[in-house]
């Protein structure tokens, strides 16, 4: 019984432990696995993709955390940052999304994200716009 009580004891230094559903943006479902509340947004990352190559998922990410954001639809439409612990939130559904590739353009030396040239979508059909849009909640008169 002592025992228990001190491997208890060890195991709420990091807080309590929560059941952690990521979505990755073009997979068919949700990943989830169980995570601490103090758990850095980071090590969420890493684990995540960790979770979808074992599992074999497509597409086919890679497994460097840095180039991934991660979302929580609760608290807005800004990406969290990687130091914030999970639980600070106090939500357990995130979106896992590859960060926007920047591409060099000819002279100017402007930088733009590479899914705007040549091809891209117009109007910003992001699913980030999509949220943006979503939490304006403008009611449309008669």
């Amino acid at each position: 019984m002592l025992l228990y009580n001190k491997h208890k004891k060890n195991h709420t230094s990091k807080g309590n432990r929560i059941l952690i559903s990521v979505t990755v943006l073009g997979s068919a479902g949700p990943i989830r696995f169980v995570a601490y509340e103090g758990d850095l947004v980071a090590s969420i990352i890493d684990t995540a993709l960790k979770c979808y190559a074992r599992e074999g998922r497509l597409p086919i990410l890679g497994s460097d955390f840095n180039d991934f954001l991660l979302y929580c639809p609760v608290a807005g439409p800004e990406a969290l940052r990687p130091w914030n612990t999970i639980g600070s939130l106090g939500a357990r559904n995130f979106m896992l999304c590859r960060k926007p590739e920047e591409k060099k353009l000819g002279d100017g030396g402007d930088r733009r994200p590479n899914s705007t040239i040549n091809g891209g979508r117009k109007g910003g059909g992001s699913w980030k716009t999509w949220i943006n849009k979503s939490f304006s909640l403008k009611i449309p008169s008669h």
